[in-house]
């Protein structure tokens, strides 16, 4: 019982902060790999792995064809738009920026289960969206410099938006299968998307100097460290702690990367960032501990 205790809350921290830490490692790799390629890559570096862990796991796998459209839809939404306009944002505007906004995604997630999940839509959910578009507007106004930071701002909130449809309608998928096993189906998805727009650009793939440590590196931390190991450190810390309170984790990962962005990137604290970042928290703190 005491292993417990503390196994899940650190597995669940550790996955955050693996995401928060995602955003420097996009913003580090994207000068060399464009979004769509860097996507690409990631995915097929995680499905190798995350199919040889269902191996070691032994998982029996049966899919039933009605679910198939509903599969399609969640790697389509969440594994390519989401993560292709999440990469692109963050390359387009700064780490901080991309953590930040993105942690709306709980937030967004409420209303999206008031609309296909019929889950009641009370007035301190209200009171939380609310506040996360008022985050959202202050890191906006504040990073209004220039058309690109413009569209890398856009290219946020369609991520956060895309991951929190994709969350909801993992939901409605039938419980015959596996966290493991979905996120191998989504991510099979994604790479079939991609790879007509990586063949058909491939002059692409061939200037990607692999042998450069920085892409290696950075390649395997998104693909082995922040799909693979995270996903799974993160399904194992929800059966140790509950639904509500394992929420609260998710805000590691602005926080975490908006700090790695100062320590690293030199990307600066103003108090505008500031006062956003504290009400997309703030939000989702809210939604989670006046959950009813």
């Amino acid at each position: 019982m005491k292993i417990k205790n503390w196994l899940g809350p650190l597995l669940l921290s550790l996955s955050a902060s693996i995401w928060g830490g995602m955003f420097v490692v996009v913003k580090i790799v994207v000068v060399h790999v464009p979004p769509v390629e860097l996507v690409w890559l990631r995915y097929l570096i995680a499905i190798i792995v995350l199919i040889l862990i269902s191996l070691i796991r032994k998982e029996k796998w049966t899919v039933n064809k009605t679910d198939l459209k509903l599969i399609f839809l969640i790697g389509l939404i969440g594994n390519t738009i989401s993560i292709v306009t999440q990469e692109t944002g963050t390359w387009l505007s700064s780490a901080q920026t991309g953590a930040v906004i993105t942690s709306a995604t709980p937030t967004f997630m409420i209303l999206f289960a008031w609309w296909l999940l019929k889950e009641k839509l009370t007035r301190i959910k209200v009171l939380s969206v609310i506040m996360a578009t008022s985050g959202v507007i202050c890191i906006v106004g504040i990073h209004l410099t220039g058309h690109n930071v413009l569209l890398g701002v856009l290219s946020l909130i369609v991520a956060a938006l895309t991951w929190a449809l994709m969350s909801v309608l993992i939901k409605k998928l039938s419980g015959s299968y596996t966290a493991l096993q979905v996120t191998i189906m989504s991510a099979s998805v994604a790479i079939i998307c991609l790879s007509p727009v990586v063949i058909a650009d491939h002059q692409v793939l061939r200037r990607i100097d692999f042998f450069n440590p920085i892409i290696i590196l950075c390649l395997l931390y998104l693909g082995v460290v922040s799909t693979a190991l995270a996903f799974v450190m993160w399904n194992r810390g929800l059966h140790l702690v509950s639904a509500g309170k394992s929420g609260l984790f998710f805000l590691l990962q602005p926080i975490v990367g908006t700090l790695l962005g100062w320590l690293l990137l030199n990307e600066k604290l103003t108090w505008g960032f500031l006062v956003g970042s504290c009400l997309i928290i703030g939000s989702v703190w809210v939604a989670i501990r006046f959950e009813t």
